[in-house]
């Protein structure tokens, strides 16, 4: 007996298939991390094979940059290409306002370099990860240099966050960048992201947080039925 296929499964796939339809002849692109993101990977190795040339994908992480090799999809940096056409990746969360909670893989400081380099971010999901208010479903990461680990968790935790040191099999986790990521869980949601991301920045030893805002430009929601993409 198989077992059923999961309507979220199903939606990443419909959202990566629709995103990868956005990525035209000679583009030099960015690609996210995370499930949804190899979803979308799958759907450009099938294009690159029947034929589609882009000059490049600049990867998020290693995963990432592994994953799309063995699609045969090129692999450039941003030394080589420092603006990209497209960047497109998933998230954790998306609030009304497209502001974002992404870094549940680990991998926010790349993915917001890349997104930032890119002239256009197109954010693919499932409708799962939309929220009303930030904060509710996934915690916030941090990423902060190993040094300032202890002192940067003490001030998250002033500000009212439930804190937590990422591990993986009982292991601290690390970045690609060699950073260890703080889980901040805010137990009312986050009010002002703006604030608080502006906040937390200042905090010595902090990289990068996991909130992404105005950067956004479109969202693709992939349902069993279809995508639902906005703003049109």
């Amino acid at each position: 007996m198989t077992s059923p296929i999961n309507p979220q499964d199903i939606g990443k796939q419909k959202a990566g298939a629709a995103a990868a339809e956005l990525i035209k002849e000679g583009m030099v692109i960015g690609l996210g991390t995370g499930s949804t993101a190899k979803r979308l990977i799958e759907a450009l190795g099938e294009r690159v094979k029947n034929g589609l040339h882009i000059v490049g994908a600049v990867p998020s992480s290693d995963e990432t940059a592994a994953y799309a090799a063995q699609y045969n999809i090129p692999i450039t940096n941003l030394d080589e290409h420092p603006e990209l056409d497209i960047y497109i990746d998933g998230a954790d969360e998306i609030d009304p306002q497209l502001r974002l909670i992404k870094g549940a893989g680990g991998a926010l400081l790349r993915e917001k370099i890349v997104a930032t380099a890119a002239k256009r971010f197109v954010v693919i999901a499932d409708p799962s990860k939309k929220v009303e208010q930030l904060g509710h479903k996934y915690p916030l990461p941090v990423e902060v240099v190993p040094l300032a680990v202890t002192p940067v968790k003490n001030r998250l935790a002033r500000l009212g966050a439930q804190v937590a040191i990422r591990e993986r099999n009982g292991q601290k986790f690390y970045t690609d960048s060699h950073n260890l990521v703080i889980d901040c869980t805010f137990p009312e949601g986050i009010t002002d992201p703006t604030a608080l991301d502006a906040t937390i920045h200042s905090i010595p030893g902090v990289i990068e947080t996991g909130l992404f805002i105005n950067l956004a430009k479109q969202i693709i929601i992939g349902k069993p039925d279809g995508v639902e993409i906005y703003p049109q």
